[in-house]
């Protein structure tokens, strides 16, 4: 009897098996779809299908190099639980597929699953996995980086991998130095290498951003903006409020620092609506450009992953920039992947006295 792909695609949807597990099955029992439903269930195959919705937050991360040691591939795979991104199958899984993603001709996912591996597709040797483990599972992304100089680190046990490549010549000082970079990286998550790589809308916004910020809470303006925004409050802030502004002004001793301390929520927020009102005279003071400048710049030195400072500066002042120009001023970082387990991925909260509620509740109504 003849196998259409009609009748595989429908024992699949049936399923959640793959592709070659289903023409195989119907191959089998030439074509009833009822006894191949059976043969995938004896196989353990259409089990998949049951695990896809659940949420696989955790899992590994691995990377490979290629022979010359130009290239490195990084692919996370995601499982329900730690205990599974432990087990050996799973760990030999997903190093196969780092050294698979090596020859991905792109990042895209589905590609990648169709692409040959132990005697079937990713897709189908995931779905096997998946049915044999019990856990669902997922490749969630791959990526791969070339340069001149390469080195990789692996964190926790594969729950970071960092990816660093730089221009330059490859020796094991650069190499021992780019190390240090990635470990730099797994710690601190710079989301761009230099500033040249931020675009002026995204400047433009952290500007905006912080400038709304600066004065929606007007405690930490200049002290002069501030005094003229608390000499408006009389008629805005209730009279304890008034009377307590008065009192602190008065005392000499006081750390103003500390007045938020002693006003109401509401007073607090009538302050930011009167810093707001007056944002068009505010945002003109050199005193308050040089407050948001001063922001921007240090918000800059945490994002981008030249300007941050060196973690094993000795002087604890040293930058990415000046640590690498001490090693060779040749060596000029190109690009950066890093993965982190399940980042962005909403994971499931467990309450388990709700669930113990359910269950109690299910026994009773037996």
């Amino acid at each position: 009897m003849t196998i259409t792909a009609k009748m595989v695609k429908e024992l699949r949807d049936a399923t959640g098996a793959g592709m070659m597990d289903c023409k195989k099955a119907l191959v089998e029992v030439e074509g009833d779809l009822d006894k191949a439903v059976e043969v995938l269930r004896e196989k353990g195959l259409s089990k998949a299908a049951k695990k896809a919705g659940r949420i696989a937050a955790m899992g590994l991360v691995r990377i490979a190099f290629s022979e010359d040691g130009k290239t490195a591939a990084i692919v996370e795979v995601n499982s329900e639980t730690d205990f599974v991104a432990k087990n050996s199958e799973f760990i030999d899984f997903v190093e196969g597929l780092a050294k698979l993603a090596l020859e991905a001709e792109s990042t895209d996912i589905e590609a990648f699953k169709a692409m040959p591996f132990e005697g079937a597709t990713v897709g189908e040797t995931l779905t096997a996995k998946i049915a044999k483990i019990g856990e669902n599972m997922s490749i969630r992304r791959i990526d791969k980086l070339s340069g001149d100089v390469l080195a990789t680190y692996i964190h926790g046990g594969g729950n970071i991998g960092v990816i660093v490549a730089a221009d330059g010549t490859d020796s094991d000082a650069n190499r021992d130095a780019l190390k240090n970079i990635a470990m730099q990286v797994a710690a601190m998550n710079p989301q761009y290498v230099s500033r040249d790589e931020i675009s002026e809308d995204e400047l433009s916004s952290l500007r905006r951003i912080t400038l709304e910020s600066a004065l929606n809470d007007p405690f930490t303006l200049p002290r002069p903006i501030l005094n003229g925004l608390l000499d408006k409050v009389e008629g805005v802030w209730g009279k304890d409020d008034v009377n307590i502004l008065s009192e602190k002004r008065a005392d000499k001793t006081f750390n103003f620092n500390y007045l938020p301390n002693f006003l109401s929520e509401e007073a607090k927020t009538k302050l930011a609506g009167l810093a707001i009102a007056a944002k068009m005279e505010i945002v003109e003071s050199k005193m308050f450009k040089s407050l948001v400048d001063g922001r921007i710049s240090k918000q800059l030195k945490e994002m981008c992953l030249l300007d941050q400072t060196y973690v094993r500066a000795e002087d604890g002042k040293q930058t990415v920039a000046q640590y690498l120009k001490t090693v060779d001023n040749g060596l000029a970082l190109k690009k950066v992947i890093r993965y982190e387990v399940g980042e962005g991925i909403e994971k499931k909260k467990e309450d388990f006295a709700a669930e113990v509620a359910a269950q109690q509740a299910a026994a009773q109504a037996k």
